[in-house]
């Protein structure tokens, strides 16, 4: 039929176009409502603000506490009543700006910048007033916030009742939000200028001025410094400093005032360092200065942490700017020795070359030795212009400190840029000999211009991406909630300590113990602890082999999870709270880098059979539970191999070890076995190369196992990008994707054969059916992928404002469905 149109031929918009889509009334009005005493503008680096501080510009906040200034003008009678206080406030008299000077004090602010992909998005402040129509941002925060300076902006927004500003105040406070929820590390490391600074101090130079020389105290030593007897990287001896790092507690007691070794420059940078904390005798770079970062946020609490904090923040502010490090043309210098290194290996090509033209090599072996040969040229290239840089080599120094940029960069512009891919992600075997210094031929620009579009363009694909995997797991988990303290689950996850070593952190911090941990007869832990950082070292320095942890997955609560099943909140490092929303928290965690994740299935050089995806699509494809591609074969049972080839086809017969018929599985000739005729394999194992699919996985070899699968994938792909991340997150969307299960044999309940049931309210009635004397009913768990489990959710409000709208309202009101309100979003509509 034609559509209804009103005037102008336009067709009329439909009940359900109201409703559905990101402009519908559940997205647009019910899940985002715009609010009153807010404002925006643009950020800029505010370096002198503590870490709870923002400087907000004196018009804006004018506007944003006018009622509160208003009322404060009339109590205080400036004003006959608020008619006369409001055209005070709209003139900005003298008097109005002490008003809200005094207002302001002690009334947080909350900064967001969009777009908000995890908690520390959106945190309070409180405001400075300042002059200008900037925000001022703490340079800190900027890692949470994702921000720069570049032009970004900010919204602001005023908690107006009292309850909310206490909220603020305690829960959102940026000095209170130190450690990212996603891993438990703190978020707020020094970056950029502060490094750079904290490194010039902490370097040493040989034979400097004042060298060897002997100072009384820290104080004579700062006093020789300003006065320009001692270089700031000299080598000197100091007394009265307090305990080196690797000195023992009971020398430094017998004797405080010892003669050390160290800079000036390290006295300066350990003073930002708490008294107790002891002296950092060695370079300070990027990774150590993040790790004692860490450490002071194990040890104090979070009122010296951004104590700390702001002083590594100024000290590193004002000796970048003294370093006085800058960028010249001579600093990039090109190694004298590159000629000769390309000259050798061109014959080396020529080399290959020749047997590649007389039939000695193939295509594919001669790609490979030139491809070999020219990533060896450019390593010595970059390692003969590295020795050719000195200790304070301003460009060297923002590499090496990890402030900004790294040696590959720097390789490119004095070095050489080395081999570069075409369009469809092949090496190219012939090398860009220049580098950006010298310049680069023609070919060489038109060569490199596949790699830069081809990085762009993913870019922007891979944004819209993450941000609506985001949604999807928000959407399956937000209903996930702690609501009891112990649901008294008698199961948990085995760790082996030997092979999840390298992984402890993302593995076993942060989780109670279910079992005792034991090493040689001797109790290390017991049932019920919470695993801190240290307790995990331990277990792993004593020699556990393994622990029982309690995880989500295997918690028994009714509904959401239980306290000793999700364990330490890694935002708090305490026990997590009742109430705290844990499913949120996940798949922010995980969607939130998202971003950084690559995009494309990267082909190498054209190799067959290895096309498998990573990157985002790979953690789509796992979420969602699809067939991946190019899947391998499992096999089914425990048992034997056998391999027959014919021309066209291969057949693995798998002869089971219970001795039942032989099970065929036909593969294509050139698929890549990963068995030998005449081996043995168990069941659930792959024959072929490729990922398995997590339903054979499932029907094979069970929930525990499937789950496991699942975690350890999606950490894979999380890991080869550096990315860190609790595992107890992903174990939270995995319950989520297994919480249904389909009866086969409905029994005595009132189920179907052949529905889908909550397997918690499946395990309720089949207990209540056995208590009366009936018969159980049976059902198979099924694993259904994200998208899916948020449209199955019980909730139907929850579910309408995700996706296909108008079908999950029709279903809804066809049976007539009410909504208990359990989870997030329900509450929020």
């Amino acid at each position: 039929g034609r559509p209804v149109t009103g005037p102008g031929n336009r067709p009329l918009k439909f009940l359900s176009d109201m409703l559905k889509g990101k402009q519908g009334r559940f997205r647009q009005n019910l899940l985002g409502k715009r609010v009153d005493y807010s404002g925006r503008s643009v950020i800029v680096s505010g370096p002198k603000l503590r870490l709870h501080q923002c400087g907000l510009p004196k018009q804006m906040a004018l506007e944003l506490f006018k009622p509160f200034v208003m009322k404060r003008l009339v109590d205080l009678g400036h004003a006959q009543n608020i008619k006369s206080a409001k055209r005070m406030v709209e003139r900005s008299r003298p008097h109005v700006w002490d008003v809200l000077e005094e207002i302001i004090h002690e009334h947080p602010v909350l900064l967001n910048r969009a777009p908000t992909l995890h908690r520390l998005g959106i945190q309070a402040f409180e405001p400075v007033l300042v002059e200008g129509k900037a925000i001022q941002i703490h340079p800190l925060v900027c890692v949470a916030f994702n921000a720069d300076f570049d032009g970004d902006q900010m919204a602001v927004h005023v908690p107006l009742s009292s309850e909310a500003q206490a909220e603020a105040r305690i829960l959102m406070l940026s000095a209170h939000n130190v450690l990212s929820p996603a891993h438990g590390d703190p978020i707020v490391a020094p970056s950029q200028d502060i490094i750079l600074g904290t490194y010039y101090l902490t370097v040493v130079t040989e034979d400097a001025l004042g060298h060897g020389h002997a100072f009384s105290s820290a104080t004579e030593l700062l006093q020789a410094l300003d006065a320009g007897a001692v270089d700031i990287h000299a080598v000197v001896r100091v007394r009265g400093l307090k305990r080196f790092e690797d000195e023992a507690e009971e020398d430094y007691e017998s004797n405080p005032g010892r003669l050390m070794e160290t800079t000036a420059g390290r006295v300066i940078v350990n003073e930002a360092f708490p008294k107790d904390f002891p002296f950092q005798n060695r370079v300070l770079k990027k990774r150590e200065l993040a790790a004692l970062i860490d450490t002071c946020a194990r040890t104090y609490d979070k009122k010296d942490l951004a104590e700390v904090l702001d002083a590594v923040k100024s000290v590193g502010f004002t000796y970048a700017t003294k370093a006085g490090v800058t960028i010249g043309l001579e600093d990039v210098t090109t190694p004298a020795s590159k000629p000769k290194i390309l000259a050798d290996h061109d014959k080396l090509a020529e080399k290959v070359e020749t047997q590649y033209r007389r039939g000695i090599m193939t295509e594919d072996e001669r790609r490979q030795a030139l491809i070999k040969i020219w990533t060896d040229a450019t390593d010595r290239v970059k390692e003969a212009m590295e020795e050719g840089f000195g200790e304070l080599n301003p460009i060297y120094m923002m590499a090496n400190s990890g402030a900004r940029g790294n040696i590959m960069q720097i390789r490119q512009i004095a070095g050489m840029r080395g081999l570069v891919a075409n369009p469809r992600g092949e090496i190219i075997p012939r090398p860009i000999r220049s580098n950006f210094r010298e310049g680069l031929t023609v070919l060489e620009y038109f060569i490199s211009t596949h790699g830069a579009r081809k990085g762009l363009a993913d870019t922007a694909l891979r944004t819209a991406d993450s941000g609506y995997l985001t949604r999807r797991l928000v959407d399956v988990a937000q209903e996930v909630i702690i609501r009891t303290e112990e649901c008294g689950t008698d199961r948990g996850l085995r760790l082996d300590i030997a092979v999840e070593r390298a992984f402890l952190k993302q593995k076993l911090t942060g989780r109670v113990l279910l079992e005792d941990a034991v090493a040689k007869s001797e109790v290390i832990a017991s049932a019920g602890q919470e695993v801190s950082a240290e307790l995990a070292k331990r277990i792993d320095e004593e020699g556990v082999e393994e622990v029982v942890v309690r995880s989500v997955l295997t918690c028994d609560a009714r509904v959401g999870v239980c306290q000793k099943c999700y364990g330490t909140s890694l935002a708090t490092g305490n026990l997590v709270e009742l109430g705290e929303a844990v499913g949120i928290v996940a798949a922010q965690s995980i969607g939130e880098p998202g971003t950084q994740l690559t995009m494309r299935t990267f082909h190498t050089g054209g190799v067959a059979g290895e096309d498998i995806t990573h990157g985002l699509p790979r953690v789509v494809e796992l979420f969602e539970a699809r067939t991946p591609k190019g899947k391998a074969e499992i096999a089914s049972v425990s048992g034997r191999i056998q391999i027959q080839e014919d021309e066209r086809t291969r057949t693995i017969e798998l002869v089971p070890d219970d001795g039942s018929d032989s099970i065929p599985y036909k593969v294509s000739r050139h698929a890549r076995l990963t068995v030998h005729d005449g081996d043995s394999v168990a069941a659930g194992d792959s024959l072929t190369e490729g990922s398995r699919d997590p339903d054979e996985v499932l029907e094979i070899l069970g929930t525990r196992d499937v789950q496991m699968y699942l975690v350890d994938e999606v950490q894979s792909v999380y890991r080869s990008q550096g990315v860190p991340i609790h595992d107890k997150h992903l174990e939270l969307i995995v319950r989520q994707m297994l919480r249904k299960v389909q009866l086969n044999e409905p029994g005595d309940t009132e189920f179907l054969p052949g529905e889908l049931v909550d397997a918690k309210l499946f395990s309720d009635a089949n207990e209540a059916v056995v208590a009366n004397g009936g018969e159980a009913a049976s059902a198979r768990p099924i694993l259904m992928g994200i998208t899916k489990a948020s449209l199955a959710t019980e909730s139907w409000l929850s579910a309408a404002s995700f996706q296909e709208t108008t079908r999950v309202l029709t279903e809804a009101a066809i049976k007539g469905k009410s909504d208990p309100l359990l989870g997030l979003k329900e509450n929020v509509i």
